[in-house]
């Protein structure tokens, strides 16, 4: 199981409810303003395809596995993730 980092611009913020529910549902945690962790099973990309919808064609979504990572006062504590 990976841990992926979901980070987002919207340029429709009447969206972001959905996409934070969406988020939600997969179990991710929010990290930052518009960062999100999750631990799946899923591949980047299947969890690009699936999240994709509630961003829309003119915003922007970017899903990385990490491996190894450092933070600093998060707004969730990553390991729990």
């Amino acid at each position: 199981m990976a841990v992926y980092f979901i980070a987002y611009n919207l340029v429709n913020t009447g969206q972001v409810k959905d996409l934070w529910d969406a988020l939600s549902t997969l179990g991710a945690k929010r990290i930052q303003d518009s960062v999100w962790a999750v631990r799946s099973d899923a591949t980047a990309a299947q969890l690009q395809k699936h999240l994709w919808p509630y961003v829309g064609l003119r915003g922007r979504l970017l899903v990385t596995d990490s491996q190894c990572w450092a933070s600093w006062n998060p707004l969730c504590d990553i390991n729990s993730v």
